[in-house]
């Protein structure tokens, strides 16, 4: 299909597309993380929400689960972005402040739309074997990410070597379980008593016995 040039009312046919493919993105945010879910909905639905008509949706994207895809994708940079800025921001502390730093970074950023939130630990399962390739592929990030701050503190003498690859993974699986369950209120606690909680799980993971307190 050929696309349309030029421009229209002082914008191009790019920061057109641009547009209804961030309000299509919108639009799906609200649909699939809050009600119906995305098991619910709808390419009418979410062109209704979006205010644009069902060719201009498969103009952009070939079906409902691509828009989730994308969403997924965006909620883990979003996180990613605010942790790197914390890595970039804590240089120079020690692991425990740290560590304590970035997990209050990215609980923060995980936390603040409960919509994506949903899409992130609850929509995305089960999808598609597709889906559940991109899933792992990112939460394969995090656990290098992890295993690289761990392999850090080795060098620096605070923490024993190791291969903590396992310890990780587990972990990763750890925060997202806890997140999910708080912030779908099945127990009271502030951010920083979940952040503390956090803390010294991943400690206690990759730290030897004989060097916890």
């Amino acid at each position: 299909m050929r696309q349309t040039t030029g421009t229209y009312g002082g914008r191009s046919a790019q920061e057109r597309r641009a547009e209804r493919r961030e309000r299509f993105l919108q639009a799906g945010l609200e649909q699939f993380g809050d009600k119906p879910g995305f098991r619910a909905a709808s390419v009418t639905a979410l062109c209704e929400a979006a205010g644009l008509s069902t060719r201009q949706f498969y103009e952009e994207f070939r079906n409902l689960e691509e828009v989730l895809a994308q969403l997924h994708l965006l909620v883990n940079d979003w996180t990613e972005e605010a942790v790197l800025r914390a890595l970039a921001d804590t240089g120079g502390l020690a692991f425990e402040q740290r560590i304590a730093a970035v997990l209050r970074a990215y609980v923060t950023e995980a936390t603040a739309d409960p919509r994506r939130l949903r899409i992130a630990f609850v929509e995305i399962i089960g999808v598609s074997a597709e889906l559940e390739r991109q899933r792992l592929v990112r939460r394969s990030r995090w656990v290098a990410l992890i295993v690289a701050e761990a392999e850090a503190a080795v060098g620096r003498g605070e923490a024993a070597p190791r291969d903590f690859r396992i310890a990780a993974t587990a972990f990763i699986g750890a925060v997202n379980g806890l997140l999910h369950d708080w912030t779908a209120g099945q127990f009271e606690a502030t951010l920083e008593q979940v952040v503390e909680e956090l803390v010294a799980l991943l400690l206690g993971a990759v730290r030897p016995p004989s060097a916890r307190p």
